[in-house]
């Protein structure tokens, strides 16, 4: 295709309008300011090789999103089989809070968090704990936990766009959430 003025103007102006969104979409996904960055570019880029494919039968923020979420999926692909040279069985954490026959350690069985419901003078703050504490999981974690908790994804799409077993998806979402727990309470809740 051949990009004219017009097509440059209207991309550059989606570009104006809803950069902070996707870059915001990215960051939370990627963890990795400059990645993110690059996805929001590369994502106006594709945005202005196939506008003429955009029939404008969803909202421009959402066609966006869709490019850049197909992006970010092919960064986990990538970054999955990077990390599959690392068994996912090697991801030992809850050693911490069960025993050897599986059952909760005395002490360690969560009990209810303190805080009531965060301000929304707090709001900024939690986020970027929360931000801190998925940025300490392993990458299989943090990347299967966004998928299903900030994108929704069913199980069955994340075990097949991380080409993973149920069974390993279930032990990566327990384990993040134990440690995003054991996160959270040392930096925000019991602060």
């Amino acid at each position: 295709m051949t990009e004219t003025n017009d097509t440059k103007k209207i991309i550059s102006d989606l570009f104006h309008q809803h950069a902070d969104l996707l870059y915001n979409y990215a960051i939370t996904r990627i963890n990795d300011s400059q990645q993110a960055e690059d996805l929001v570019q590369e994502t106006f880029i594709s945005a202005l090789k196939n506008y003429e494919n955009f029939k404008g039968e969803s909202k421009a923020s959402t066609w966006l999103i869709a490019i850049l979420k197909n992006k970010i999926i092919d960064i986990y692909r990538k970054k999955v089989r990077e990390f599959k040279q690392e068994s996912l069985d090697t991801l030992a954490f809850t050693d911490n809070y069960f025993d050897e026959k599986g059952h909760w350690k005395k002490g360690s069985y969560p009990g209810p968090w303190k805080s009531d419901a965060i301000d929304e003078q707090d709001r900024d703050e939690f986020y970027k704990i929360l931000q801190k504490c998925l940025s300490r999981l392993k990458e299989i974690q943090r990347i299967a936990f966004v998928m299903k908790h900030l994108d929704d994804a069913e199980t069955e799409e994340i075990c097949k766009e991380l080409e993973i077993t149920a069974s390993n998806y279930w032990v990566l979402i327990h384990r993040a959430k134990l440690q995003l727990r054991d996160c959270l309470e040392k930096n925000w809740i019991n602060v």
